[in-house]
């Protein structure tokens, strides 16, 4: 490659590299690869929605650490710590004090269900306010967990206090009130959940009609009137005997303001293959949403629900998709520099050539200026030939041929006139 070609093409490839260089340091950084999701009880559905989304991640090659916990409340604190990356928490909790908190999605309706022994309770048709409680051997869940924030949250609105409440965890309140040691008890969580499937099913457990759903829903937005029909858990026994009014939260899935924007991407598209199906208070598509969260919700998260995946996520992997979006920010130098080079280089280029000829008609003008003076001829033959010889050891691009042979028939021209 010609020398003056290499030399300018090497001082734009410079530019470049610094322009890139420059652009580094805006760079995202790459995700990491291994993140942490409180979740609750190792039996619960939060464990188990994080189950599934640990399967999915690990096709994409990020490792989701599960981390056990009492539940809702020890969730938000964990995650306003910093311990974790993501919590699942149902709608509502009380959060700590900061704004380091963003909410993902919520991914469906959790209801709360007040189960009653119904030697206790008279009959399921006096089921239907929390004050029928009043004096009863009641669970309101255990310490850290959404139960037992949801139900000290009602019986606040209800003017009550919870003098004489158990704090049981589900599984060991479930027992005492099959076994006649407790008369009622309270349960947040899906009607797969084990306990909630066996006191639905259990003969003389009665399922508390909260009629009042809709008030409670305008004293707190993100507390959802729900309705189990009639028959609803087996038609066969007709459980339950009649429709039975619920108040609904909403589990979701929360994270740190600061959660890399290509994991907010890659947790929500993989929710919708987990919660996205027809369930008993939810049709197909209705979730994962943007609706019913208590937090304030995160650009990224916003963007995911609006327009779904992007281009990239489309058409290829996690790994590749992140990294094109990363360097994406490079194409900045690339346009701002290389544009403009592409239109200078071939300007200077010509220019750097053009000077390597031109640099010669400086010595020849002396030469010309000497021959008036009155110099020697010889010494001035002998210059011309110096002349001459040095101009034929030019390298010159065959495109600018004509002007170096220019330049040597100019020298031929002044040799003549001094010989003459």
């Amino acid at each position: 490659m010609n020398k003056q070609l290499l030399r300018s093409s090497t001082i734009g490839l410079l530019i470049v590299l610094a322009g890139f260089l420059v652009a580094y340091q805006f760079v995202e950084p790459a995700p990491p690869s291994h993140i942490t999701l409180a979740t609750g009880g190792p039996n619960g559905a939060y464990h188990a929605f994080g189950l599934a989304l640990n399967a999915r991640l690990a096709d994409q090659g990020i490792d989701l650490e599960l981390r056990n916990t009492a539940g809702s409340v020890e969730n938000a604190q964990l995650l306003a710590a910093g311990e974790v990356d993501l919590a699942l928490m149902q709608g509502g909790t009380r959060l700590p004090i900061g704004d380091s908190l963003r909410g993902l999605a919520s991914l469906y309706f959790e209801p709360l269900w007040g189960f009653v022994r119904l030697e206790a309770g008279a009959d399921e048709s006096s089921l239907s306010r929390l004050q029928h409680l009043q004096g009863l051997r009641v669970n309101r869940g255990a310490p850290g967990s959404g139960t037992r924030a949801l139900v000290d949250e009602l019986l606040t609105l209800n003017a009550m206090d919870a003098v004489g409440f158990t704090q049981l965890s589900t599984a060991d309140a479930t027992e005492q009130l099959l076994a006649g040691e407790l008369d009622a008890m309270f349960i947040v969580g899906g009607a797969t959940s084990p306990e909630v499937d066996v006191l639905l099913r259990a003969d003389g457990i009665g399922l508390m009609n909260l009629e009042r759903s809709e008030a409670y829903h305008l004293q707190h937005r993100y507390l959802s009137p729900l309705l189990l029909p009639a028959g609803a858990i087996d038609l066969a026994e007709n459980r339950p005997g009649a429709d039975v009014e619920l108040i609904g939260v909403t589990a979701m899935l929360a994270s740190r303001e600061d959660l890399h924007p290509a994991l907010v991407d890659l947790v929500l598209l993989s929710a919708p293959s987990i919660v996205g199906g027809d369930g008993l208070f939810q049709r197909a598509g209705e979730f994962p949403s943007a609706r019913f969260l208590s937090l304030p919700i995160g650009e990224e998260a916003a963007r995911v629900h609006k327009r779904g995946p992007s281009f990239l996520q489309r058409y290829l992997p996690f790994w590749a998709a992140t990294l094109i979006d990363r360097l994406i920010v490079m194409l900045v130098p690339l346009i701002a520099l290389m544009l403009p080079l592409m239109r200078l280089f071939p300007p200077i280029y010509r220019w750097r050539v053009r000077s390597r000829i031109y640099k010669w008609y400086a010595d020849l003008r002396a030469i010309e200026a000497r021959m008036d003076s009155g110099e020697s001829l010889d010494e001035l033959i002998a210059e011309v030939q110096r002349l001459e010889d040095e101009v034929k050891r030019v390298d010159t691009p065959l495109s600018y041929a004509d002007e170096l042979y220019h330049l040597r028939g100019h020298i031929e021209l002044v040799q003549a006139r001094i010989e003459g």
